[in-house]
């Protein structure tokens, strides 16, 4: 069997269990030398209380791991109050968690994870195997069809232990299941069982840091410090996210110290926050790549199936005009439309053009001089000051949008069930790699694919068998420059996701897990002098 806990020289917070047989592992952990062994706890119990501005409008399906589509906003909230096998933290990519180790056998085809001893969900109950069995069967959200049937068993061999028996060796199943879905966090079977899936959701039990106190759709989600966490008792008592839709109003109640901690301030408001005494901005450039999606591109009857158009479209952005009015200049121009520049099998075309002029050309060429009425521009309205800047650049080489902002669980929804049409403002912000981005929003079958191209969806199933790391990369980066010469997307920018803190804040948990937008781990989070 061949060790997958990895990242041997990335130390910090978290033991550096890289190439570890069990075993060893387990001898650390009996000394107390693993992250969350025994003896790691502070003494001191979580006191006070943090209250988030949050600038989307929480969704119950987001309490539940099962129904996470392939979007981050979940993880905000997963983070808190659930627990995974194995998933990203600080210093790891990924890093034990309710699974202590894992292992995958020499032909690819068995991943073995060995339970950590003394996990419990918030109702007192341990985490088990047949909870992680469970778990995985139930899952239905993101790339729920390509796991299921990629994996032919589940087995448990004892209380400890679980299997995942695969048909065919598959590379990437360990970052679907610790990144890129949420299949690997666990939910407590027998209350799942007893409550449903409606109960589930009104009162979700997990194994994380926080357990669930209290929601109200629209107003605020409130959870509590759970001081029997594997890992360490949380620091502070009582989280409260409070939903804030409007950006000047999350500015104006961190000024007056009704929140701590406020998400997504741009613009002069962000300026004001950075000026402001006592606040602290917090910018971050993270894994959402903002980009524009031409849904109609498979319709001959639409201007958007000439390439030519959708070129057009792309010149016609002035990605760092708006970088800088938006975003403070933080924001990273990259040119790739849907995949970060942190992911493994990345590939970095040339930088993106402004060009207005060549945006009209095209447009003339594809037999539109006058331009044309181009239908709903959608987006999520969260994000509708991007829309806002990218529609006026639109609009003046001769592109005629309406702006159509959509609440970002409705806007996801509807993106997910392909009901937009003409185009799409899309932020693909997912855990994963190049390839489970690919599989997301350009491979038939993705979440949000409205269609695809037969040629990309055949290099996608050679490089999803292929365990030559060299060829397979040669094989991703392919597709990923086809993406960027048909324009099957218009890329704007890696988004810098601008925060800010109040003085009562000692750690935020900004910029711990890497490019993650959100703040976490939250049993690490502080208030000052705490």
């Amino acid at each position: 069997m061949q060790s997958f806990v990895r990242d041997r020289d990335k130390l910090a917070p978290y033991a550096d269990t890289a190439g570890m047989r069990r075993r060893d592992l387990l001898t650390l952990a009996a000394l107390g030398l693993v992250a969350g062994a025994p003896g790691s706890a502070i003494a001191a119990g979580p006191d006070g209380q943090l209250t988030w501005g949050v600038h989307v409008s929480l969704a119950p399906v987001w309490f539940d791991p099962a129904d996470v589509s392939g979007i981050i906003t979940p993880f905000m909230v997963l983070y808190a109050l659930h627990d995974a096998m194995v998933k990203l933290m600080p210093g790891q990519s990924p890093a034990p968690s309710l699974a202590e180790a894992w292992s995958a056998s020499e032909d690819g085809l068995t991943y073995d994870f060995t339970l950590r001893q003394g996990t419990l969900f918030h109702n007192g109950d341990p985490v088990t195997a047949e909870d992680v069995k469970f778990s995985f069967e139930r899952y239905r959200g993101a790339s729920h069809d390509l796991m299921m049937e990629r994996v032919a068993a589940v087995e448990i061999p004892d209380a400890r232990h679980v299997r995942f028996k695969l048909k065919r060796p598959w590379p990437d199943f360990l970052t679907f299941y610790a990144s890129a879905t949420a299949a690997g966090w666990i939910v407590p079977k027998k209350y799942v069982e007893k409550v449903g899936d409606d109960g589930f959701k009104k009162a979700p039990i997990g194994a994380g840091p926080y357990k669930f106190v209290s929601f109200n759709p629209g107003v605020e989600l409130v959870l509590e410090a759970f001081d029997q966490y594997w890992r360490k008792p949380p620091n502070v008592k009582r989280l409260v996210f409070k939903v804030i839709p409007d950006e000047s109003t999350r500015l104006a109640a961190l000024k007056r110290g009704e929140i701590d901690i406020v998400y997504s301030v741009r613009g002069e408001l962000a300026e004001e926050l950075q000026h402001t005494p006592g606040l602290t901005l917090k910018p971050a450039v993270v894994q959402g790549v903002f980009c524009l999606y031409f849904p109609d591109q498979w319709d001959p009857k639409s201007p958007w199936h000439d390439e030519r158009v959708r070129r057009a479209a792309s010149l016609a952005i002035d990605r760092q005009g708006t970088n800088e009015a938006l975003t403070l200049g933080y924001s990273l121009i990259t040119g790739n439309p849907i995949v970060p520049d942190h992911y493994e099998f990345f590939w970095q075309p040339p930088a993106p053009v402004y060009d207005p002029d060549k945006a009209k050309q095209l447009l003339a060429e594809a037999g539109y001089p006058k331009g044309f009425d181009a239908g709903d521009y959608v987006c999520d309205s969260s994000y509708s000051n991007i829309g806002e800047a990218v529609l006026d650049n639109l609009q003046a080489v001769g592109i005629r949008p309406k702006l159509r902002p959509i609440e970002r669980a409705a806007f996801i929804k509807g993106f997910a069930e392909k009901t937009f049409k003409n185009i799409i403002q899309a932020g693909p912000g997912a855990f994963g790699n190049a390839a489970t981005r690919l599989e997301a929003h350009v491979v038939k079958g993705g979440v949000f694919v409205y269609g695809s191209y037969p040629d990309l969806d055949e290099l996608y199933q050679q490089q999803a068998v292929e365990l030559d790391h060299k060829k397979r990369e040669a094989i991703l980066h392919k597709m990923q420059q086809a993406v960027y010469e048909r324009t099957i997307y218009a890329p704007i920018w890696q988004l810098a996701f601008i925060n800010g803190v109040g003085p009562r804040v000692g750690e935020s948990g900004f910029g711990l897990i890497a490019r993650f937008p959100y703040t976490a781990p939250y049993e690490d989070i502080t208030l000052k002098g705490a």
